[in-house]
């Protein structure tokens, strides 16, 4: 037991924690209804360092983003554009060929591939940068496109899910991001995406993935018309689909970035905010093996403290980050190595850095 919890009702969730017990759907809303977030972050650092010790992760990764033209107009999203519009653009093969070249060294393990849905672009033209990156690039792992995006090629080729996952999976798919999950909720969805796949449909891809040997990732938007009932609810979902399947092998919180949306009246969050959803994520999602602090979306001196508040991961260099600094980020667009690793030291945990499924690469003593 923690020797102070200003919050009492607290002390029977800390009961669980302490004792392996699973937490309840009513846990998450009184964690969520809490303020005593060092109890929370405490209890989170607990599970964090029983499951990972001392550690902390991070990869050597590029962020490519093919194309920003949608269909979609999501009132969340900064960076879709009509195919028209001023500022749209859309890469060519040799294009993603020679941006993914670019400043490339054999450091690099992970290409972390999303982008628009673009109304004109066929299956294959996808299918052919996949290709053609793994060809070019057959070390790198290819982290490529949401399910968000295998719903919509599906709907381009005419294709099951089941058939496009084997697609790309031949092609040199070796697992899927997290994003587009939002809020599953569907009064959320309704007002901030109204035209995105729902929250069933996102799981029940992920899923399908999971089975057809693709894991994922998997993510939460917070910080803007959701409730607390809607967040628990959407990590309950979570919990529930990786008991099913197993599949998923990191959760990331993602903070909401409100300028240049049509949402931009809500206010972005806040360092508390940030730290209460990392560490409630680490309590309630007991079968996930890693929280991630994204930090490009909370900066890295918060995603720093968030190693202490359950995340085990911080990401990884990304090189050049558009989707997030489209929406008004003000954090660098990518970070060296040596930076991540002193970021890490500077919190007294052990940088090791992995690759995508999280083998070890890495262990700077």
């Amino acid at each position: 037991m923690l020797p102070f919890i200003s919050d009492r009702r607290l002390e029977p969730i800390a009961d669980k924690v302490f004792s392996g017990r699973r937490l309840t759907f009513e846990d998450g809303l009184v964690l969520y209804g809490s303020h005593d977030l060092i109890t929370i972050g405490q209890l989170a650092n607990h599970v964090r360092e029983q499951q990972h010790g001392n550690k902390a992760y991070y990869n050597i990764n590029r962020h490519i983003n093919p194309t920003n033209v949608c269909v979609k107009f999501c009132r969340l999203c900064a960076y879709g554009r009509g195919r028209n519009e001023k500022g749209a653009y859309t890469m060519a093969l040799g294009e993603v060929l020679e941006y993914a070249s670019r400043g490339f060294t054999d450091d690099i393990t992970e290409f972390h591939i999303v982008g628009g849905l673009h109304p004109d672009l066929p299956f294959e033209y996808y299918v052919d940068i996949i290709r053609a990156l793994h060809q070019r690039f057959p070390t790198v792992h290819l982290k490529a496109f949401t399910m968000v995006e295998i719903d919509w090629l599906a709907k381009l080729s005419g294709k099951s899910i089941e058939e496009v996952i084997e697609i790309l999976k031949e092609a040199g798919v070796g697992s899927f991001p997290g994003g587009g999950a939002e809020i599953f909720n569907s009064r959320v969805r309704k007002i901030i995406c109204t035209t995105k796949i729902s929250g069933h449909r996102w799981l029940q891809i992920a899923k399908t993935a999971h089975r057809l040997g693709v894991r994922s990732n998997a993510t939460m938007l917070y910080g803007h018309v959701e409730t607390d009932a809607e967040r628990v609810e959407h990590l309950f979902l979570l919990r529930q689909a990786q008991d099913e399947t197993g599949g998923f092998m990191t959760f990331i919180p993602l903070a909401f970035h409100p300028d240049n949306t049509p949402l931009d009246y809500i206010r972005p969050t806040t360092g508390f905010m940030d730290l209460k959803n990392v560490a409630i994520a680490r309590l309630i999602l007991d079968n996930f093996p890693h929280i991630k602090s994204y930090w490009i979306q909370i900066g890295p001196k918060l995603a720093q403290v968030s190693l202490s508040f359950g995340a085990d991961d911080m990401d990884g260099t990304i090189i050049e980050e558009r989707i997030t600094h489209s929406a008004g980020a003000q954090t660098a667009l990518g970070l060296t190595r040596d930076t991540l690793v002193g970021l890490i030291r500077q919190t007294g945990r052990i940088p090791v850095e992995r690759d995508t499924v999280y083998k070890e690469l890495r262990v700077a003593v």
